[in-house]
């Protein structure tokens, strides 16, 4: 059993990177601090095979991808008229896309994030059952933004879906902020593979209030050490139901997400992929900009 720590995306984390670092070799740069990454690219467009290749030329070969699916196969793009007659199409296009991180075992698993009008409904499980098929045997990890998924004795069917579905968990650390956040359960449902995401706990940001730049505040939070350390049971809990768990932390907007996960790593005990310490050589720690 094993737990890897990742962040969203590699180029909004600064903190990562020395003054001048290309944007080109951000990647490269990554993989000495983490072993694993979501790729949020992915969501807002599908990329080329060759795209992948290039990713997969930067790391080295134990570096593993979490990969985001595209915004229309999760029905983000409502009132889009040409989405539904596109379906097949798009995910054939998914599919051909992340082909090489199949090939070389670089695939950890594809993210399905839906939308927070996606409630639970009949039509509703029946694009999940319809979803799951057109993914083939490819590990697809479940995360919704709905708590009528989880809400009474709707959480015990909705979890038990997912185990008959073989959907993976995507445990969600969020604030409860309505309807439009599910709350955090440590259950696994893959006997291979857990995911776990850190999206912070703004409550007051967390919801659409018409600002153009309500995203940017949305995972705008610092987890304090004691609440990272109160996901240390929790992770031992979930890697009793799965062989691997799988940490990504998506509190991006203020540049929190590297200190955070680096601070979950020490508790862990471990260590960088290089083999040093998770928080040497940080070119401008979070202590230091908390000075001024």
């Amino acid at each position: 059993m094993s737990i890897y720590i990742g962040l969203g995306g590699w180029g909004d984390h600064d903190s990562l990177y020395s003054k001048g670092t290309k944007s080109t070799d951000r990647l490269s740069v990554y993989t000495k601090h983490f072993e694993i990454v979501e790729i949020d690219s992915t969501f807002y467009a599908i990329q080329s095979p060759e795209r992948m290749r290039q990713w997969m030329a930067q790391t080295p070969p134990h570096f593993k991808f979490i990969v985001k699916a595209y915004q229309g196969m999760t029905g983000h793009q409502r009132g889009s008229s040409d989405v539904a007659s596109k379906r097949e199409e798009m995910f054939a296009a998914f599919l051909a896309m992340i082909q090489p991180l199949i090939e070389h075992d670089r695939l950890i698993c594809v993210l399905f994030q839906y939308p927070p009008w996606f409630d639970c409904m009949t039509k509703h499980v029946m694009v999940l059952r319809a979803t799951k098929k057109l993914m083939n045997n490819i590990p697809c990890a479940l995360e919704f933004r709905h708590q009528s998924w989880f809400r009474d004795e709707m959480r015990a069917k909705t979890i038990q879906f997912m185990k008959d579905e073989q959907w993976i968990h995507s445990v969600c650390d969020e604030p409860q902020a309505g309807d439009g956040s599910i709350p955090m359960i440590i259950e696994s449902t893959n006997e291979t593979l857990t995911m776990v995401r850190l999206h912070g706990r703004n409550e007051s940001g967390w919801n659409d209030t018409g600002d153009d730049k309500w995203r940017e505040v949305r995972y705008l939070y610092d987890y304090s050490e004691q609440q990272l350390a109160e996901w240390l049971p929790r992770l031992e809990q979930l890697s009793q139901g799965s062989e691997d768990v799988f940490v990504i932390f998506n509190n991006n907007s203020g540049g929190h997400a590297a200190h955070n996960a680096k601070q979950l790593m020490i508790l862990l005990g471990q260590q960088r992929p290089d083999g040093k310490h998770p928080m040497e050589a940080l070119p401008q720690s979070v202590e230091q900009l908390e000075l001024f």
